[in-house]
């Protein structure tokens, strides 16, 4: 825009460019001696000045004298400016008439305009040319200056103006002030814009210049009260209009009548003098300067309420997915803390199953919901600064913290039911062992016991002789050496039977009530065993022969009996390992035993000896009767069938020991292969984590170019996932084969769960962040050089690389950038980066920062004041008015939303637009 116009001739035109100066000056020169020039600009001007004068209920009618005494010339300057001035002078004199034209010079002259060649006396003399001068000044600074669009000059401002109001019509193009009106569609146009009730641009024809013309004029002056200020014959007649006469319409769409009269000139004229047609259209631009404000207005409150909405709605989408997600953690939890365990292996089997769909098929979309929310969050947080509101505080108990916090739990309760079903898989493995073990110790017991009740409450020794009493005591010690050596297996059942317990077996009860009965039974054996050697030590008195060698074959065979069942028992043992190492111990025993069996075929031939011995002397001494052993009821039979038991089940326990050992074979197998692969994806994902961490570093480049970086590590992240998968299939056969330890690998399972789990959260959070970064870079108007130096500046002060500042590094940075920071200063700038205080500046917070001071957002203020404009300068607008400027869902919501006015002067149903502006920012509360 001017600022100042100079006057070298009566009155300049107030154009600055060189190329126009030389015309003007040839051109006035010309006017100035024709009387024609006079006389229209006598008419024109007058006609302008009344149409301002009337607003104060008077007017002139002879332009050189009605300005003498200044009076009303300073109260024209105070209609057209809307300021006031100086108290005129209302002597009649002279001086007192040349002193109001003096006040109203230095006004104008105030505003900036330099009056050369007119003073007072020329005005108070009636200096027709002076005072047409004086009144071009006024026209040209009051109606033609002020005009800008986009902070363009007047000129540019107004063709930018023109080309946007008709952009939409057809057969219009304007580009210059001259030939693009000649066929009058432009003027049409702009009036069908503004009030398309007043003319049907469709049937306008362009072949028909002049009636497009007449219909424009004729409809201003006839719809738009725009008064006559011209002659038409004087403007025909004319080679070329008078440029500033034509201007002098600038302010008002009264001079459209005018242009009506002239449209001839405009036809006719190669090319119309640009000047007079852009000071007629300037009619337009202030005639519809209000409606122009209004829409404008309005603009601003529908953007400012669009970014509202949305926002609400990102608000609205996190507290559901939020809810939903905490309420699917809430259920879950519970299964995973429901540690009540089942009876059989089967069913815990079944558990173990359940657990594995969970970590299959239900948590993966519930950590992409996770990461997913996160990333909302922080998104919408960063267009609520941007966009210069409140920061987003959710619902009590769905701060991301919260969710976090939540998520945590239920990790420690997976981790922990995992732990618990393998704990208990274990057990139930063990009590199976047990119970069976239990089982076959208690039937061999049974078996053994089985008759001994019956045979030790007989009453045979009453009619035995001395030899046959004597026999039955020998047989009562062999019995009770017998007894004496299955104590260790009465022991071990209760052992066994006390450990079930102690694990809770499922079936304890009978377990209980089977070791009750055999402890029972072995009690009233003991108590009817001492009994029995009783009465026959009363017998052995009054029996004097015995026989040694049966006894001596009863007491080693008894032994050597229990010495082979007790061999078969554990050559029948069920065994339960779970190392190379342990089921190499069993052999080594294993090996042992066998070692020993040359010494116990030895003994077994002296025994079988000892009855050879019993038959030779027999045979020797003719001893006739019952050659069967009275003291044993082991007979050599017995002996060996049992002893061939022994050396089938030596191989047969060979067989079973080295499958267990070509099962753990396998078994490291499959540690060896879990841990080959768990080794390679823990080091592949540690990699990935470097290079996503090392990409959001780089201050080279743009940030697009980063974006694509991590775009290409994202798929091959993505692309990784079945090697997860795989991974996941070998350590479910491992758990099905019960190994439960790999000191081949530190990585569990667990492990690489937990690393992929962060690795696609890194791998997202980072995309977000320099999507963020973007979204705050092109919204705040940074280039992507300050965008590298913010990142270069951040990246020097992060000592300790972890992608954050603390507050010392903080403040290093800030005073390298130029900031002179006080105490207060610096808290407050903490308090902005910081707001939880945990003492660090994350990247985003500095870059928030590093915009926030010059960013270009909307205001509460700005917002406030396009609602006063709809209003019409009100302090409360109507729920109508809002209906008739915004669209209806725009219009609706500020009318749910704002609260009612209760200020001075308000009407029925007065909403009020400045607390409902200033919540809109968090500066209040409705």
């Amino acid at each position: 825009m001017m600022n100042q116009i100079e006057l070298s001739v009566p009155y300049d035109n107030g154009y600055e460019p060189d190329d126009y100066m030389m015309q003007d000056e040839e051109w006035d020169r010309d006017l100035l001696l024709d009387p024609a020039w006079e006389k229209q600009q006598r008419k024109t001007f007058t006609a302008w000045c009344n149409s301002h004068l009337r607003k104060a209920g008077t007017q002139i009618e002879n332009i050189e004298e009605d300005f003498r005494n200044g009076l009303k010339l300073m109260l024209l300057l105070e209609v057209i400016s809307g300021e006031r001035l100086p108290k005129p002078d209302r002597g009649k004199m002279r001086f007192h008439k040349i002193a109001n034209v003096n006040k109203a010079l230095d006004f104008i002259t105030s505003k900036g305009v330099k009056l050369v060649s007119i003073g007072a006396e020329e005005i108070v003399d009636g200096n027709v040319k002076m005072t047409l001068g004086m009144i071009w000044t006024i026209i040209l600074r009051f109606a033609i200056q002020d005009i800008s669009v986009e902070e363009t000059s007047a000129k540019e401002g107004l063709l930018l103006w023109c080309q946007r109001k008709t952009a939409p019509y057809r057969n219009v193009n304007i580009q210059n002030f001259h030939v693009s009106w000649k066929d009058g569609l432009a003027l049409c146009a702009l009036i069908h814009r503004h009030r398309p009730d007043l003319i049907d641009y469709a049937k306008l024809n362009k072949d028909d210049p002049l009636g497009n013309l007449n219909l424009a004029f004729d409809i201003a002056e006839k719809h738009l009260d725009i008064p006559k200020m011209l002659d038409a014959e004087v403007l025909v007649s004319s080679d070329r209009p008078d440029e500033r006469t034509v201007m002098t319409h600038d302010v008002y769409l009264q001079l459209l009548s005018h242009l009506c009269r002239v449209s001839k000139d405009i036809l006719n004229t190669p090319k119309p003098d640009e000047r007079a047609i852009m000071t007629y259209v300037s009619c337009f631009y202030h005639a519809f300067a209000g409606a122009e404000q209004a829409e404008t207005a309005a603009n601003r409150i529908c953007k400012v309420l669009g970014v509202n909405q949305e926002n609400e709605k990102l608000m609205e989408d996190y507290e559901r997915l939020a809810s939903e997600l905490l309420e699917w953690i809430r259920r879950t939890i519970p299964w995973l803390e429901n540690r009540v365990p089942e009876k059989t292996m089967s069913e815990m089997q079944r558990k173990l199953e359940d657990f594995r769909d969970y970590r299959r098929m239900h948590k993966p979309p519930k950590v992409q919901e996770k990461c997913q929310l996160e990333i909302s969050f922080n998104t919408l947080q960063t267009k609520l600064r941007i966009s210069n509101r409140p920061a987003f505080m959710p619902s009590e108990g769905k701060m991301v913290s919260d969710i976090a916090s939540a998520w945590q739990g239920l990790d420690q309760a997976e981790k922990g039911y995992e732990e618990w079903l393998l704990t208990e898989i274990r057990r139930l493995e063990r009590l199976d062992h047990l119970a069976e073990k239990f089982r076959q110790k208690a039937t061999n017991h049974e078996t053994w016991a089985a008759g001994k009740e019956e045979m030790l409450t007989r009453k045979d020794y009453e009619s035995a002789s001395l030899v046959e009493v004597r026999a039955l005591l020998r047989k009562h010690e062999a019995f009770e050496s017998d007894l004496s050596a299955h104590q260790d297996r009465v022991e071990q059942i209760a052992a066994i039977a006390q450990e079930l317990n102690e694990l809770d077996y499922h079936d304890v009860a009978s377990v209980n009530q089977k070791c009750q009965s055999i402890c029972d039974l072995w009690d009233q054996l003991g108590t009817l065993t001492q009994k029995r050697r009783e009465s026959l030590e009363r017998t052995e008195k009054l029996l004097e022969t015995v026989e040694q060698l049966f006894l001596e074959y009863a007491k080693r065979s008894a032994p050597f009996n229990n010495w082979m069942e007790g061999a078969m028992e554990d050559l029948q043992d069920m065994f339960i390992v779970h190392t190379i190492e342990e089921v190499q111990t069993l052999i080594a025993a294993h090996e042992q035993f066998k070692a020993t069996l040359p010494e116990a075929d030895a003994e077994r031939q002296a025994i079988l000896g000892i009855q050879q011995e019993v038959l030779k002397i027999s045979q020797n001494y003719g001893i006739r009767g019952d050659l069967t052993n009275p003291y044993s009821t082991i007979t050599t039979e017995e002996i060996a069938i049992k002893w061939d038991k022994v050396k089938k089940l030596v191989p047969q326990r060979d067989s079973a020991l080295q499958e267990e050992l070509a099962q753990q074979h396998a078994n490291e197998r499959l540690r060896r292969q879990f841990a080959a692969q768990a080794n390679l994806i823990g080091s592949w994902i540690q990699a990935r984590m470097e290079e996503i961490g090392r990409c959001s570093m780089v201050t080279g480049g743009t940030l697009e170019d980063q974006m694509t970086q991590l775009k290409q590590y994202e798929h091959v992240i993505v692309s990784y996932k079945p090697n997860i998968d795989r991974l996941e299939g070998d350590h479910q056969l491992i758990q099905e084969s019960l190994i439960f330890d790999n000191k081949h690998t530190n990585y569990t399972m667990e492990h690489i769960r937990v690393g992929w789990e962060l690795l696609l959260t890194t791998i997202a959070r980072t995309i977000n962040e320099i999507e963020t970064q973007i979204l705050t870079r092109d919204a705040k108007g940074i280039s992507q050089e300050q965008m590298n130096e913010f990142r270069s500046s951040f990246n020097h002060f992060d000592r300790k690389k972890n992608g954050a500042m603390d507050s010392d590094d903080f403040r290093a940075c800030l005073i390298s950038m130029g900031y002179d920071l006080g105490e207060v200063e610096f808290a407050r700038i903490m308090m902005l980066v910081d707001p939880n205080a945990s003492g660090v500046v994350s990247f985003q917070s500095f870059i928030d920062f590093m915009t926030r001071e010059t960013a270009d957002t909307d205001t509460a203020e700005q917002v406030i004041a396009s609602f006063r404009i709809l209003a019409a300068d009100k302090p409360y607008i109507l729920a109508d008015e809002l209906r008739q400027e915004l669209p209806p869902d725009q219009a609706e919501y500020c009318i749910s939303r704002m609260p009612p006015y209760s200020g001075p002067g308000a009407l029925p149903g007065a909403l009020d637009y400045t607390a409902f502006s200033t919540a809109l920012y968090g500066e209040s509360d409705l």
